[in-house]
């Protein structure tokens, strides 16, 4: 290999060994990780883990986030939303459904039939997290939960209780947890630049 090659060569791997070295060269990962117990329950599913609140003013999706109403369930069971988000509510389930909420300024969305849908906007929060409990006319046992937060900074837990929250800008927040039977105090968190933070929760009556 001639010195002028070799010379190439080193130039490449040096531009390569910066890109990687780079802040930000690397995919972002979580910004804030960390686990919830559900003290008493066999699953640690459906907690909501989020910001409570971050500077700035955030839009909702530009597409509504779909609620299913399949096999009996609300799918998801439990789903976050950004204030202002719409939710389009679907009835998969070959026989008709309805859905409705007791809280706040209260709706009942009637009952249609298979594969139809109906939106609704969340629009309204007075103190962040609004929880709408999602029930069905027609059949009681139906349960589900939209909740509104201020910003886009939240995560749902998995069965074994693990969350993830990406995008979180550097800064001082309160992380908080809301869950359909438990409670727990918010806590502090740091999150710093390239530096995911950790957070666990334990859940209780």
């Amino acid at each position: 290999m001639t010195c002028h090659r070799r010379l190439i060569v080193f130039v490449i791997a040096v531009a390569i060994g910066l890109v990687v070295a780079l802040p930000g060269a690397h995919a972002a990962g979580p910004a804030i990780t960390g686990t919830v117990k559900a003290t008493g329950l066999s699953s640690n599913a459906d907690a909501v883990v989020f910001v409570v609140q971050a500077p700035g003013t955030f839009k909702p999706p530009a597409e509504p986030m779909t609620m299913d109403q399949k096999q009996f369930q609300f799918i998801p069971h439990v789903m976050p939303v950004v204030l202002g988000t719409v939710v389009k509510f679907l009835n998969s389930d070959p026989t008709p459904h309805n859905v409705f909420s007791p809280d706040f300024e209260k709706y009942n969305l009637g009952t249609w039939p298979q594969g139809q849908t109906k939106d609704r906007p969340f629009a309204a929060c007075a103190k962040f997290p609004c929880v709408y409990t999602q029930l069905c006319r027609v059949h009681p046992e139906m349960e589900g939960f939209v909740v509104v937060v201020q910003n886009p900074y939240f995560g749902v837990t998995d069965k074994a209780g693990h969350f993830a929250i990406d995008g979180v800008p550097p800064g001082s927040y309160t992380l908080a947890v809301w869950h359909p039977k438990l409670k727990a105090q918010p806590k502090p968190v740091i999150v710093e630049a390239g530096k995911p933070a950790t957070v666990d929760f334990v859940l209780a009556r």
